[in-house]
C-alpha cells in the first residue's frame, strides 16, 4: 500500500513523501488515518536527528487486522494510543501501563522509536520509524493492536484524534495524578492545547476555582471558554511567576491554591507550580520538561507534593471510552478545541499557527 506522509529529516525540516506499507503481523493493525492533531512534540520531532514519520494524535478506520487481533475488525473506527502496553512487564502488572517497561519512553528507549515490524513502513526502499510508535501524519499506518481503541462511529475523527495525547494528558494529570477534589482551587500555567484540557478536566472534576495564567490575552479568553473562572495575564519578565503567585494568593482569599499544573514546557517555569500552592498541596509538571533546572527548596515548604506524571497516568483502554462518554454527555469539549483544519500539504501552516498560539488545536484531515 502506498500512502502520503509527512517525513521529518531530523534536522529541522520535513517533506511530504510517499511511503510503502507492508502487511500487518499477527498482533498488528493497518489503520487508514482520517485525522491527526498537531502538537508541540510534532515540532520537536523535526530535530530528533534522523528521519521519522511524524504525528502521534490519530483517529481513523481499521482496514486490516492480524490473525491474533480480536477487539477490532475491518471497518471499525478507532483512536490510536502512543503509550502502548505489553500487559506482561512489572509496570503493566502493577497497573502502570503508561510506563510499560517494554514500550514506554521511560524504558530507556527513544520516545520516537518505531514499534511495528521493520518492514511495516518503507521510504525509498528502506525502513523508517514512526513517531511515538504511530506516525499519524500519514494516510495510513501499521501499529500494534494494543495501540488501537475502538471509537463510536458518530464521533467525528477530527475531534476524536485529540483524545490520543493532549486531551488524555490534561485529563489524566488532573484526575489520575493530582486526584483533584471537588470544591478545591486549581491554577493552570499555560493555556495551550494541554493547558485547556487541564482546565476543562478541573471543571469536570468539580473544582470551585480554576485560575488560568498566560502571557497572551487571546489564550486567556480561550481558557474562559473551557472553564477558567479567573485569569491572570502574566509578564514575561516575572521570573518563576512569583508575582503571579501573589495574585493567586489574593484570588484564593489569603492562601494559595490547592493544586497547580505547569503546562508551558518552559524549563525556567518547571518549579513555578510549587509557588502557586499552599502548604500540603499538590503541584503537577504536566508538560514533560526534560532538562536540568534549579529549584529553590524553600518552594517545597511545607509538605508539598511535586509530581511529574507521564501521559497523565493514562490507561487508554480504560480512559478513552470514559472520555468519549464525557464528550457524548456534553461535559468534555472536543469540537470546540479544533480551531482550524488543514490538509497534509498545509502542515507548515498548522505548525506555524501552533507556535504563534493562534489555535486551541489544529488538526490535519485526510
Amino acid at each position: 500500500m502506498i500512502a502520503e506522509a509527512a517525513i521529518s529529516d531530523g534536522s529541522g525540516r520535513f517533506t511530504i513523501s510517499q511511503i510503502e506499507l507492508g502487511e500487518p503481523n499477527a498482533d498488528e493493525v493497518l489503520v487508514e488515518l482520517k485525522a491527526s492533531g498537531i502538537c508541540h512534540t510534532d515540532w520537536d520531532s523535526l530535530s530528533w536527528g534522523h528521519s521519522v514519520v511524524m504525528g502521534h494524535e490519530g483517529a481513523g478506520i481499521v482496514r486490516q487486522v492480524g490473525a491474533h487481533v480480536t477487539h477490532v475488525q475491518p471497518g471499525d473506527h478507532c483512536i490510536l494510543n502512543w503509550a502502548i502496553p505489553c500487559h506482561e512487564c512489572f509496570a503493566c502488572q502493577e497497573g502502570n501501563t503508561n510506563i510499560c517497561e517494554q514500550n514506554s519512553p521511560v524504558a530507556g528507549k527513544e520516545p520516537h522509536l518505531g514499534h511495528a515490524h521493520a518492514e511495516a513502513t518503507m521510504l525509498d526502499g528502506s525502513p523508517i520509524t514512526r513517531s511515538f510508535h504511530l506516525g499519524t501524519l500519514s494516510q495510513a499506518t501499521i501499529v500494534k493492536a494494543a495501540a488501537v481503541v475502538p471509537l463510536p462511529k458518530e464521533v467525528p475523527f477530527s475531534s476524536a484524534c485529540l483524545i490520543g495525547c493532549g486531551v488524555m494528558t490534561g485529563y489524566g494529570s488532573v484526575v489520575h495524578a493530582a486526584k483533584l477534589k471537588p470544591g478545591s482551587s486549581a491554577v493552570v500555567l499555560g493555556t495551550g492545547g494541554v493547558g485547556l484540557n487541564v482546565i476543562q478536566a478541573a471543571r469536570i472534576a468539580g473544582a470551585a476555582e480554576v485560575i488560568a495564567i498566560d502571557v497572551q490575552e487571546s489564550r486567556l479568553r480561550m481558557a474562559e471558554e473551557f472553564g477558567a473562572t479567573k485569569t491572570i495575564l502574566a509578564s514575561r519578565e516575572d521570573a518563576g511567576l512569583l508575582k503571579a503567585a501573589e495574585e493567586v494568593e489574593q484570588l484564593c482569599g489569603g492562601r494559595r491554591a490547592d493544586y497547580a499544573f505547569e503546562c508551558t514546557g518552559i524549563p525556567s517555569l518547571g518549579a513555578a507550580p510549587l509557588a502557586m500552592i499552599r502548604n500540603a498541596c499538590v503541584a503537577v509538571q504536566v508538560s514533560g520538561i526534560e532538562e536540568t533546572i534549579e529549584i529553590d527548596m524553600n518552594l517545597f515548604e511545607w509538605d508539598k507534593i511535586y509530581m511529574n506524571p507521564l501521559y497523565g497516568k493514562a490507561n487508554p483502554e480504560r480512559d478513552f471510552p470514559k472520555l468519549i462518554k464525557l464528550y457524548q454527555q456534553g461535559r468534555l469539549e472536543l469540537d470546540k478545541l479544533v480551531t482550524r483544519k488543514y490538509s497534509l500539504d498545509g502542515l507548515g501552516d498548522a505548525l506555524d499557527d501552533m507556535l504563534k498560539g493562534r489555535n486551541a488545536k489544529g488538526v490535519v484531515v485526510f
